[in-house]
Order: C-alpha cells, then structure tokens, then sequence
C-alpha cells in the first residue's frame, strides 16, 4: 500500500480519512481507488437507500442468532448479510455489535449475542467469517464498554484494568484474533476518562498487541478533536463530508501536532481495505451472491427456529398437526416483532407473521384472531390498500421542495416512513409534502398525522387541521431521526368515506446533516382494552388450544435509550392471566429481544422466547410449536425475576460516569456470587428430547499456557433427534487471584437422532485459565471444571484439573 499512498498529495491523504458523504468514503481516480460503501447491518445490510422500494433481508437478531450457540449457524448468517451487502453495493458490514449485555435494561441488548464475553466472541468470530470470505468486511463494535444507552455520547465507563481485559475487551480480542476483521468501530463513550475516539486503547491492545489490520472507524459524529484522535489510533472519521479532521487535521500536520507517519498508516489501512473489498483497482473482486449454495430465506427460517428457546413445557409441545381449532391472540401474533429499533433497523422484504404462518401451516384448522390488549398509542403505517393516487394507484405521494418552493423531486411510495440520506437530493429539502386519499373500511374515530423532527402541518380535504413543532432531545438527533416525534388529529369517518390526507414537514435547523425522516401514520377505530381482552378470553374457551404472542415495543428495546423496568408493556401480563383461566392449554411467545418479567411462567402449558427472529418469524414459529423443527435456542444470558433481582439494575450515569461495580460478576456469574436464582440460566432451554453425558475423558493436569482437551460421550435418550449444548465452566476456589465465582470456557452443539450416543471433542482455550495482573499471568492451581447443560451446574459431571509448569 505504501507505493499507493507515496502517489498521491497530503491533502488527498487528509481527504481520505473522513467519510465523502454520510455513508461513503471518497474515491482518487489517478490511483484506481473506488469509494467504500459502508452500511449499518447487524441484523440485515439496510445499503445506503433507506427506502422500501429496495428492502433488506432481516435476520434473526443477535440475541436470536446467539441463543443457537451454534458457530456454524453464525457464520451462515454472515454469508447471508455479505450476499445482502453484495447485492446492495455495500463494502463495510458495520457489525456485529459484540458490547457485552451489561444489565438486561441495556437498550440495545437486543442487539448484542450475549453476557458472556467468551460466548460473544467467538459467535461473533464466526459471524465476521462468513461475512469476510465472501469479501464484506465486518465491522465489530462498538470499542470498548458501550454497554449502556443512557447518555451514550458521553458518559465516562470507569472499569477496573482488569475488568476491561477479562470482560468487555475480551470479545474484541477473540475477534480479532480469531477472524482478523477488516475494521473495527470506536464507540461515543468515554472509558476510563479518555472518549473511545482518542483512546490509548485503540493502539495498545488493538493495534499493538492483538495485531489488528484493519481500520478503526468512528461511530458517526464521535470524532470531536483533531489532534487528540489523530494521535490515538483512530482511522477514518465518519460521516462526511464536514468533519473535525477535514476542517483541521492539515494544519495539525503542517504545525507538527500531528506526525505525517500517523497519517500514512491510516492512509494505508483504508487502501488495504480497499484492496480486501474489491474497491482499489486491479484487487481481486469479490465472490458474487450466487456463490451461496443455499437459500437465504430458508436459511434463516432455520436460524430463526434454532434460536428459540422453550423455557416451559408440560407435554403440550409439539403440537398435533391434527389441531381443529387454534386461537391466536395478542398484537404480536397480527404483526410479530421481526427486529429491534434503531440503526438495527431495515426495511423487509416479506414479513411472516405468527398468524399468517399458523394459517398456512395448519390450512384445515380453525384460527381465530383476537388483538387481547393494545400496547401503544402510536401512529402505525397507513394500510396501502386503503391509500391512493388519482384514483388508480395504491400508494402515497411524496414531494420534496427547496428554499424558494421549488419541486426538487417527486415519487410515488409504497410505505409510510420516509428517510432521504445526504446525497440523494441535489440541494436540502426545505419542505417535504405526503400526500394521499384515503378511505375508511370501517365507521368510527380514525386518528391521522405524521413525525419528523420539526414543525408539521396535517391537512385533511385541503383544511389544516393542526399544526406544530414536534418536540426531541437536540442532543440526541440521531434517535429522533430513526424514530421521529409523532402528532396527529381525530377525525370521524363513515365506512366507505374518502378523504384527502396531506402532511406538511420541514426539518428542523439543529438537524446535523441533510437528512430528512419523516412518517405519515394512521391509528384504526379499536375496542377498549377490556372489550379486547374480554373477545381474546371468549376465542380462548371456545379453542382446543391458544397461542399467545407477548413482547415489547419499539419504544421499549431500541437505540438511543435504556429501558426503566423489565415490565410487558400494557396490560399483558392482565391478559395473559385471564387467557390461562378461560383455557389452560395456553402456549405464551415471547416475542422480545431482552429480558422480561414473567409473573405468570409457572400458569402456562408452555413459553417460548422467539427473541426478534427475522423475517420469517412466523413460518419459524410454525415449524417448532407443531414440531416440524426442535427449539434449538439456550439462554445467552440469565433472565432475573424482575429489574431488583438482575445484577446490574441501573445503567443511568451519576455525573456523567458509570462505574462498573459488579466487577467480573456480570449476569449468571454474579447470580453465583450472590447465591441467588435468577429466572432462567445463562445456557438453560429445553428441546423435545433428553441427553445425558455417560463418560468424561480429560487429563488431570495441563500446562500453564497450554489447550486443555477432553472428550466425553453423550447420548440421545429421547425418542426423537435433537440438539444440545455441551457447555463448559471453570472454577478455582483457592485461586489467590480475584476471579468470578465461574466462568464459561467453552462448549459444543451436538445433533444426534434418537438413542444415539456420540463421542464428542471439546477443546479449551489457553486464554480461559489466564488472569490479568497488570499482564496475563497464568496461577498454578487447581480449578475445577464443569460439564452442564446451563450455568447452574445442577447437572454437572465435574473434574479436577490441575495447571503445572
């Protein structure tokens, strides 16, 4: 790369280190090098249209995908998301989010694999694999303790040296070392003082100790300084054009604040990615997507199943195929929960809804609806069907206009959110008009408006029927752009009756960058909840069975905020109690991506946590109540009671830090430390059949800094095939170092048929018996190690292994 860079001016340099636009780098023709696209993607390659016209596969979440603890399902996902990123033109991959599930309120735990920092690597290894070698690169993130939503951009994460290796930087290192990932993000937070952006972290151990390749980029805007972040490691600053460096790193170097060799580093580190994804000139072109040999679709219809954890079960699953009549209730089951909110979030390509799965895999049966309870005021999409053009086209018209009023761009639209990123206009939109006609399929109280992050005007017939200004936190832009303020009007419509619906935005002036996001939503006539729930339990007692979806909201688990309590939203928990006396044999999903209260658990036949599993939630669902697929999923982290219960319990900064306390016990550890239960174990679940571990192999003694081997028989004593996890724990009593009560230090999924036993290899990593001491040091004890089926150990086959010069 250097005989590149020495071809072109320091001012070209300088230009190639900040993005050329929000999601873009710039491309130097007299070098051959192309821009690099890069994309938000951790559960789906959204590209830089964020438009329904050009939708995205949505794969299961990262807690969905880590409940399979299946490496192998992992790196499927990332030959999916690569495929995706292909098929967009998309370079960079900006994921997997690998922060560590601090405390269950985290906003975007959903988002992240696990508590577990092992867990979390080498899932997120896997991942990084699949994407890499099909020539995307991965993007880990966010580096280092950005575990918590509360005042992200700033709050200061103070974590013991120790802590910071053993726990949060751990996932990091085994990415890095495991897959070599061909950039890395820095996160907003600061750590230890220092913001992530100018952290002595991002060249010591990153770059120093762990050998990372790659390019260090900037969670979008976290660059504030010019000297400071030059120096420290990081590479690329995004989004551009209009950054700190772009403003002022030319005249650092001139002044010798900042060295020519610090930016011929990053220079070269962008052109070896460069060279890695295809886009310098004469480097080996990417695999295409038709290198996948499987369907994608399908594919992730069986992450979706394998990552779905039954916590519950009294013989009422599987069910017969032979069902006559099924009722399906709650407002997840009409539209189920496919992924979290935020910059997780992609428009999908076709959406299967428990219900619509149920109905098509169960076409004899009875399925009857019933909404049960409403969990949100909010403004949802305007259904299409009930929307049109000049009397012919189904669909909303969206007009954008500059400064002086003039059209700058006009389209027709199949969807009710709108976002139009940098770039994709040619001057700033000064005013945005949606328009349509829409007719009402039934009488009653229909609410109309619209969101956005300024001032609206909703018309209805050509009269203004309100105006305003929507209301956002200035310091938090990016969250009201991926979910904009709401208002709206009531207006009473006959069934069968028109109206003309038009709203009228402008941004706002604090908005950053050129961006417009903007939505027109539509609330029906409803019941009340009583009158709901009331309809729910009369299906429910008439039904040879029920299954009900509960779950969250998007303003409940998304980025940009924590959540304040562990809670259902709405009256579910009152429906899910009232469903279970009309009829016991009531089957619960739990359509969430992070921990729930689950007061009634011990009431129902049978729960199952379905996480946000991607877009084929419903075919999913199907396939593991009628047992055409086992529940495959394993708790990746422990679930408390209620928010007194977990660990950590507030993620709300005191002054602007966050101190983490809990230490090395975070999640199922402290639950040891402490000797309490939590509601389920990290690693606990149950598939349609048994196991039982009959012969442990494993040598007594292991030298310091060595791979410890084992090998053990398991077998399938159920009467059909199946999986398991194999999961395995150390400890170390008379340890004289501070060390977790227990920690996970490997494991193995095992798919057998029925009676069958299997010799099964399980190896552990070196690293899992080191602690850190101002160094790695490796503490010549004895530890003991577990063989369970979950971190409780209460299954455990259990050795002695003693560590030796």
């Amino acid at each position: 790369m250097e005989s590149i860079s020495k071809r072109i001016s320091l001012e070209e340099k300088i230009q190639l280190l900040s993005g050329a636009d929000f999601w873009s780098t710039h491309a130097i023709a007299e070098i051959g090098l192309d821009q690099i696209v890069l994309s938000d993607g951790p559960s789906g390659v959204r590209g830089a249209l964020w438009d329904e016209r050009y939708p995205s596969i949505s794969l299961p979440s990262a807690t969905a995908l880590a409940s399979s603890w299946s490496l192998k399902n992992l790196k499927i996902a990332g030959q999916i998301s690569a495929s995706e990123a292909i098929r967009k033109g998309v370079h960079v991959v900006l994921g997997p989010t690998i922060n560590i599930q601090r405390s269950p309120i985290g906003g975007r735990h959903f988002e992240c694999y696990s508590e577990d920092p092992h867990l979390t690597g080498v899932l997120a290894s896997s991942f990084v694999n699949g994407l890499q070698g099909l020539g995307v690169a991965g993007c880990p993130k966010h580096y280092v303790a950005n575990d918590s939503e509360n005042e992200r951009f700033t709050y200061d994460a103070l974590v013991s040296e120790q802590v910071l290796r053993e726990v949060y930087l751990a996932p990091f290192e085994i990415a890095v070392k495991q897959s070599d990932p061909w950039a890395l993000m820095s996160s907003y937070n600061k750590t230890n003082g220092h913001p992530m952006s100018e952290s002595p972290l991002l060249k010591d151990p990153l770059k120093t100790e762990w050998g990372f390749s790659g390019v260090v980029v900037s969670d979008w805007t976290a660059v504030k300084t010019v000297v400071e972040s030059a120096q420290s490691g990081q590479d690329l600053a995004m989004p551009g054009p209009v950054t700190p460096w772009q403003e002022g790193l030319l005249g650092a170097v001139t002044r010798g604040e900042v060295l020519e060799s610090e930016i011929d580093d990053k220079v070269n580190r962008i052109l070896h990615l460069a060279e890695r994804v295809g886009a310098l000139k004469h480097s080996k072109p990417r695999t295409m997507a038709s290198a996948l040999d499987f369907s994608p679709r399908t594919a992730i219809r069986q992450l979706a199943a394998d990552g779905m954890v039954l916590v519950r079960n009294d013989g009422i699953l599987p069910l017969s195929n032979s069902v006559h009549k099924l009722a399906v209730i709650g407002t997840h089951a009409l539209k189920g929960r496919i992924m979290g909110g935020g910059s997780a979030t992609v428009v999908p390509v076709a959406p299967v809804s428990p219900l619509q799965g149920l109905r098509e895999a169960l076409p004899n049966a009875s399925i009857e609806f019933a909404t049960g309870c409403h969990l949100s005021d909010d403004l949802e999409e305007l259904p299409l069907t009930q929307c049109s053009i000049n009397h012919e086209t189904n669909g909303i018209r969206l007009s954008f206009f500059d400064k002086d009023d003039a059209l700058l761009l006009e389209e027709i639209r199949f969807a009710s959110k709108f976002v139009k990123m940098d770039g994709e206009l040619q001057k700033p939109a000064h005013r945005v008009v949606a328009s349509t006609k829409f007719t009402a399929v039934e009488s009653g109280v229909h609410f109309f408006g619209g969101g956005g992050t300024g001032s609206m005007q909703i018309f209805i017939d050509d009269t203004l029927a309100k105006s305003g200004q929507t209301t956002f936190d200035a310091e938090a832009l990016l969250e009201a752009l991926l979910s904009p303020p709401q208002m709206y009007v009531e207006k009473f419509l006959e069934k069968g009756q028109s109206i003309e619906l038009s709203v009228h935005y402008t941004p706002s002036s604090l908005l950053a960058w050129n961006v417009v996001s903007m939505t027109i939503g539509y609330r029906a006539p409803r019941l009340s909840d009583s009158e709901e729930i009331n309809f729910a339990v009369k299906l429910a007692s008439e039904a040879d069975a029920v299954v009900l979806v509960v779950g969250t909201t998007e303003s409940v688990e998304s980025e940009g905020y924590d959540r304040t309590d562990l809670k259902l939203p709405g009256l579910q928990d009152a429906l899910v109690r009232a469903v279970i006396a009309a009829n016991p044999k009531t089957i619960v999903a739990v359509n969430s991506g992070a921990p729930v209260e689950l007061p009634w658990l011990q009431q129902t036949a049978a729960t199952l946590v379905t996480w946000f599993p991607g877009e084929e939630f419903g075919n999913a669902l199907a396939d593991v109540l009628l047992g055409h697929a086992e529940p495959g999923g394993r708790m990746p982290n422990s679930w408390p009671f209620s928010l007194a219960d977990s660990i950590v319990s507030n993620t709300t900064p005191l002054d602007g830090a966050l101190t983490y306390a809990e230490g090395l016990n975070v999640g199922y550890r402290g639950f040891h430390e402490r000797n309490t239960e939590p509601m389920f174990w990290l690693g606990s679940g149950q598939g349609y059949t048994s196991w039982v571990i009959e012969s442990l192999n494993v040598p007594k003694q292991v030298s310091a800094n060595s791979d410890l081997h084992l090998e053990l028989q398991v077998t399938n004593t159920g009467n059909r095939e199946g999986s398991h996890v194999i999961q395995a724990y150390l400890s170390c009593d008379s340890s004289s170092a501070n060390r977790p009560s227990l920690w996970l230090a490997g494991f193995t999924k095992v798919i057998a048929l029925a009676g069958e036993s299997l010799t099964v290899s399980l190896t552990i990593d070196k690293a899992a018996f080191r602690h850190w001491n101002s160094g790695w040091e490796f503490e010549l004890a004895t530890f003991k190690l577990s063989l369970a089926s979950d971190s409780s150990l209460r299954d455990a086959v259990q050795c002695d292994i003693q560590v030796v010069k």
